[in-house]
C-alpha cells in the first residue's frame, strides 16, 4: 500500500505532527527522510529494506551500501547518509552508564517495532558505561542464530569487560520461552571463559521490557 492510500492521521509525518517524533517507528523516520517511491517500489518497501541494511550494518553507514537498496538513487541516499552522520556527531560524548535494566531499555527500545526477532548485544566498560550496541542475528532466537562468537564480537573489539543480551518478541508475550532460557545460559558460560561477563537478558517490545535477573531466573 502507497501512503497516500493509508488514512491521513496513519501516514508519517501526519503521526509525527500529532504524537511527536519519538512515536514513530525506524521504518516510519526513514519513510520520511526517503520522501517518496515509485510505482513498483513504495516508500514502505524502500524504508523496510534500508532498515534491513541499517540493522546489519556497524555502527557507521556509507553511501555505497545506502545505495546498494534497490530504488534509492543518489539523491535520497545522500540525504539519508548525511541524516545518519549529522545524528551521530548529535549524540551525547558522555557514555550512557547503567545501573539497572531500565537504563538499558531506552537504547534498544525501537527494535520492538520489528516483526521479526532481533538479538542485540551491549557492551559495557568496567564502569558500565554503554559501548556499543549491536545486532547479532535476526529470527527466531535458538542455538543455531545466536552464536557467542557474534554475541561477543563487538565486546572483544571494544574490550568491554560486561554484555547485557536483549531481543524483541513481536508477539507481545514477554516471557521467556525454554530456547530463551537455554541460550542465556550457554551464553553466560561463555562469557565466563572469555571473562566477558553477561549482566542479564532483557526480553522486550515497543512498550514494555522483561529482565531475567529482576525475574529471578538469571
Amino acid at each position: 500500500m502507497d501512503i497516500k492510500e493509508l488514512p491521513r492521521d496513519e501516514r508519517p509525518r501526519e503521526r509525527l505532527e500529532k504524537s511527536g517524533v519519538t512515536a514513530l517507528s525506524d521504518q516510519e523516520l526513514l519513510a520520511i527522510l526517503i520522501g517518496s517511491g515509485s510505482k513498483d517500489r513504495p516508500v514502505q518497501i524502500l524504508a523496510q529494506d534500508l532498515l534491513k541494511v541499517l540493522d546489519h550494518a556497524p555502527a557507521s553507514v556509507d553511501l555505497p551500501e545506502i545505495l546498494n537498496v534497490r530504488g534509492l538513487g543518489p539523491a535520497k541516499a545522500s540525504v539519508i547518509c548525511a541524516a545518519l552522520e549529522l545524528g551521530r556527531r548529535r549524540l551525547p560524548t558522555r557514555k550512557r552508564q547503567i545501573a539497572s535494566p531500565a537504563d538499558v531499555y531506552p537504547l534498544i527500545q525501537h527494535y520492538g517495532t520489528r516483526q521479526q526477532e532481533h538479538f542485540l548485544s551491549i557492551s559495557l566498560n568496567g564502569a558500565h558505561e554503554v559501548m556499543a550496541v549491536s545486532v547479532v542475528s535476526v529470527g527466531l532466537v535458538n542455538r543455531t542464530l545466536v552464536h557467542p562468537r557474534e554475541v561477543f564480537a563487538e565486546a572483544v573489539r571494544e574490550r568491554a569487560t560486561a554484555v547485557i543480551i536483549a531481543h524483541n518478541h513481536p508477539s507481545g508475550n514477554l516471557q521467556p520461552s525454554g530456547e530463551d532460557a537455554e541460550v542465556t545460559r550457554r551464553l553466560k558460560q561463555a562469557g565466563e571463559i572469555i571473562g566477558i561477563k553477561i549482566l542479564d537478558h532483557l526480553i522486550f517490545d515497543h512498550e514494555h521490557f522483561y529482565s531475567l535477573v529482576e525475574g529471578g531466573e538469571f
